[in-house]
C-alpha cells in the first residue's frame, strides 16, 4: 500500500503545473470532447510509463541532458505551431468529420510531450525502487490521469466561455516559451 500511495502522489505532484496539463487544457478547448481526451491521456500514459519502466533505464545512459532537452524543446515548439492551427468546431447539429480525432491527437501529443518528462523519470525511478514493473506502470498512470482530469474539464468549460482563437494564441505562446526554455537548457547542458 505504501508503494501505491507514494507512486500516485509522486506522479500527481510532479504533474501539477506541467506542460502536459497545458496540453490537456488546449486539447479540451479545441476538441470539446473531454472523455475522448482523457482516454487518450490514459493510453498515452500507459505507453509512456511502460517505456520508461522497461526501456528507459537502458536508453537513458545514451541520451545526454543536451540531447534530451533539445528533443523536448523542439517538440514543444512544434506543439506551439500546431496550437495556432484553426479548427472549425462543428455546430450542435453537425457531426464531426473525424470522431476519433480528439483521442488520436491526444494520444500522439501526450506521448511526445511526456518524452523525458518528470513523470517518465518518476516512473523510471519508482520501477527501480519497487521492482514491480506492472504495479508501478499502473500506479504512475493513475497519478498522471488524476492530475490531468481537472485540466481537461477546466479547458472544456473555458472553451464554452472564451473565444477559441484566444485559447489557441495563449497556448501557442506558452508552448513556445517552454520550448525555448528547454532549448536554452540544451545549449547550457554538459554532454
Amino acid at each position: 500500500m505504501e508503494a501505491f500511495l507514494i507512486s500516485v502522489m509522486t506522479v500527481a505532484v510532479a504533474e501539477m503545473g506541467d506542460r502536459t496539463q497545458l496540453l490537456a487544457l488546449m486539447l479540451a478547448a479545441r476538441f470539446r470532447k473531454p472523455w475522448a481526451i482523457l482516454a487518450g491521456v490514459l493510453c498515452s500514459a500507459l505507453l509512456n510509463n511502460l517505456v520508461a519502466g522497461v526501456v528507459g533505464v537502458h536508453v537513458a545512459r545514451y541520451l545526454t541532458p543536451r540531447v534530451l532537452n533539445a528533443m523536448v524543446g523542439m517538440s514543444l515548439i512544434v506543439m506551439a505551431l500546431w496550437a495556432l492551427q484553426s479548427e472549425v468546431v462543428p455546430e450542435q447539429g453537425e457531426k464531426a468529420a473525424r470522431p476519433h480525432g480528439a483521442f488520436f491527437t491526444t494520444l500522439i501529443a501526450f506521448s511526445i510531450a511526456e518524452l523525458g518528462d518528470k513523470t517518465q523519470v518518476a516512473a523510471l525511478t519508482l520501477a527501480a525502487a519497487y521492482s514491480n514493473l506492472l504495479a508501478v506502470v499502473a500506479v504512475t498512470t493513475v497519478g498522471l490521469v488524476l492530475a490531468n482530469v481537472p485540466a481537461v474539464f477546466i479547458g472544456h468549460a473555458a472553451a464554452q466561455r472564451v473565444p477559441l482563437k484566444a485559447l489557441h494564441y495563449v497556448s501557442s505562446v506558452l508552448f513556445l516559451v517552454l520550448g525555448e526554455v528547454f532549448l536554452v537548457r540544451a545549449f547550457h547542458a554538459a554532454d
